[in-house]
């Protein structure tokens, strides 16, 4: 058969599996919209910062988003265009069967993944342009992004977001291409029906893969000494962007492995359907267990929004329960005094409070200094900013940290105390003079009075409040307020601005820490979640829309309608079902990993905290996606089976 006979059969296929063609259009247009504008957003950004050192880093916010968005996209493209090639085997074994060679199966499928593919980046392109200004906004009105953060316009990150996807698209496709051009006509036509070899030899690989970096990671972490010259390694604060990285590793492992996991786990979740619901359970429950690559395909987009919801959401809270179990461990003030709103005390307040008789009043700014190096190794220093804390008031009376060396007590004039991980990676003594500069760019030398244990409600780098006043660029005040007080404190007026809560009932840093991490949490993961429920509803779609000839041969049996419906729907159940527990399976994992990474790195010597898993954020995923999946398979399925009765009423006149 010539190649050129090929194209009335291309025009002919795509005629008939037009909602298949759909299906991978809006998956690869939605997905370059996504990494496109993060990519604009991240561009942007090189250079800039928040002025509020406490809120979370731009650049970082944005680079996670980037990569959770892209992680997602290009998983959620290579799949539904692997799926969409699957769902045509019948078509590719005909055309096997009336002489058509392997070559050419692929490259007709070949050819028309890189036509749908390249048509649907320039409108992903295009949409990306559109959406990328709307989320600096949201960052701006949150206080994530500086005022007057815009979008910068550029190629760049268009062309990446489109080659990327198109790279993805057709290497799904052409590994789906060479499975369905390898058999021999008689052997496709016998498989057309029930999938038997789906774990391939690629998809071992890239599952063990995923599998070993998370293993290495966790490892890494629970077995590396805290004084290690990176800082990305070494500082705590950092220990949620490595905690992510494993989740991430998880849920690609587990989505890759899901062709071995679903089959069992569909047996078992279907003991009791045969018996609750007949022969449409049992139908239902044969056809997710014949066709796997089907099931996976349907399974996967829900999967990665639960799955991801639970991880992100758990390691956030862990690591939230952590702080706040830490602060109040190393917190030797009674009360801790923090704004009602804002990030700031109001003016006048510190005023105020040390008005009062016998108590003492410990105030906190954080900033950025510019480097920090010297000590007896006079070329140790940190690359770039570190944050450091601004104690204005008796810092020994207002935290007992264990100290390795000297005291706070003399952590006054031109002084610094650091942390004990960050001494040993430089190695600092008690004594070192360091230089560094400060915020306005005043080069300042400090002196090493004290080592100690820092907590993550403090910075790595505490120095006297003086050395850095008048040098502050956009202070605001300070953050929070810690009172040494022998009695009890008086309540403060409704309208005073303020909150003031006992050491005991303290959470770390407060509604300020809360709230950034709720805005980084909704930043990394929104988009990424967004597009994920849209592929639960494209994917179900091209599910339904490949399998109008099921519902034509359920008909000819002698089923009706609701018959059929009902069919759709308990495999729906059944896919959400599946892709719920393989997220728990995941969930608990990470949350396992997360609470060794805590225990190692943050609770060393304190009390180890349970292992919980977010319950209500996972069932509200689990909720959306059921609801989704239903909608999107049993309305094209009610159409198919609307047109197929006028058709043959149609045929009848």
């Amino acid at each position: 058969m010539g190649t050129a006979l090929l194209l009335p059969v291309a025009v002919a296929t795509l005629r008939k599996r037009w909602l298949g063609f759909v299906g991978s259009f809006v998956a690869l247009a939605l997905g370059v919209a996504l990494i496109s504008a993060t990519g604009l957003l991240v561009s942007t950004s090189a250079g800039l910062e928040n002025a509020d050192p406490s809120a979370p880093s731009l650049k970082k916010l944005l680079t996670f988003m980037a990569g959770m968005s892209g992680f997602v996209s290009v998983f959620v493209v290579a799949s539904t265009f692997a799926f969409a090639v699957a769902g045509r085997r019948r078509e590719t074994a005909l055309l096997r069967a009336v002489g058509a060679t392997p070559r050419q199966v692929r490259l007709l499928i070949l050819g028309e993944a890189a036509v749908v593919s390249l048509a649907a980046s320039g409108c992903g392109a295009l949409l990306g342009l559109v959406a990328a200004q709307p989320f600096a906004d949201w960052l701006v009105a949150r206080g994530a992004a500086p005022e007057g953060f815009t979008v910068e316009l550029g190629p760049g990150p268009l062309l990446v977001a489109a080659g990327v996807e198109v790279a993805v698209a057709v290497v799904g496709a052409y590994a789906a291409a060479r499975r369905a051009g390898r058999v021999r006509p008689v052997e496709a036509l016998a498989d057309a029906a029930v999938d038997r070899r789906v774990m391939t030899a690629g998809r071992w690989v890239w599952a063990l893969g995923y599998l070993a970096v998370f293993g290495a990671v966790l490892a890494l972490f629970t077995t590396m000494p805290p004084g290690t010259d990176d800082p990305q390694l070494r500082d705590p604060q950092n220990l949620p962007v490595w905690s992510l990285l494993i989740d991430v590793m998880a849920i690609m492992a587990v989505a890759l492995f899901a062709p071995l996991l679903v089959p069992p786990l569909v047996r078992l979740l279907t003991l009791p359907v045969p018996l609750a619901t007949g022969a449409v359970g049992l139908l239902a429950r044969q056809n997710a267990l014949a066709s796997v690559r089907r099931t996976v395909s349907t399974a996967t987009p829900m999967f990665l929004v639960i799955g991801l919801t639970g991880t992100v959401v758990g390691s956030t809270l862990t690591f939230g329960d952590a702080r706040t179990v830490q602060s109040r461990e190393a917190l030797g003030a009674r009360y801790v005094v923090e704004p009602a709103g804002g990030s700031a005390l109001p003016p006048g307040t510190v005023e105020r409070l040390r008005a009062l008789p016998g108590i003492g009043t410990t105030t906190v700014r954080t900033t950025w200094l510019d480097g920090l190096g010297g000590g007896a190794d006079a070329s140790s220093a940190t690359a770039g900013t570190i944050a450091a804390t601004a104690v204005d008031g008796d810092a020994a009376a207002t935290w007992r940290l264990p100290a390795r060396e000297g005291s706070l007590t003399a952590l006054r004039g031109a002084t610094t105390a650091v942390s004990a991980s960050l001494a040993e990676a430089n190695g600092w003594r008690v004594g070192d003079r360091l230089s560094t500069v400060l915020a306005d760019g005043t080069p300042v030398d400090l002196t090493v009075v004290a080592v100690v244990d820092t907590p993550l409600s403090l910075a790595e780098v505490l120095l006297p409040y003086s050395v850095v006043a008048g040098h502050l660029t956009g202070d605001a005040g300070p953050s929070a307020a810690f009172l040494t007080a022998p009695r009890a404190v008086p309540a403060p007026a409704a309208d005073s601005g303020v909150r003031i809560t006992p050491a005991h009932a303290w959470g770390g840093d407060g509604d300020a820490r809360s709230r950034s991490d709720r805005i980084a949490m909704v930043a990394i993961l929104g988009p990424a979640l967004l597009y994920a429920l849209i592929a639960i509803v494209n994917t179900m779609m091209m599910s339904t829309g490949d399998r109008l000839r099921d519902f034509s041969t359920l008909r000819l049996t002698g089923g009706n309608d609701r018959q059929v419906l009902s069919m759709v729907g308990v495999e729906a159940l059944l896919t959400a079902a599946t892709a719920t527990v393989l997220a728990l399976l995941v969930t608990t994992g990470t949350q396992a990993a997360t609470l060794m990474l805590v225990g190692h790195r943050i609770l060393r010597s304190g009390p180890e905290l349970p292992l919980s898993l977010p319950w209500s954020a996972i069932a509200t995923a689990a909720v959306a996606g059921l609801g989704l999946a239903l909608v999107s398979s049993l309305v094209p399925a009610r159409l198919a089976l609307r047109a197929r009765a006028l058709d043959l009423a149609s045929a009848r006149q």
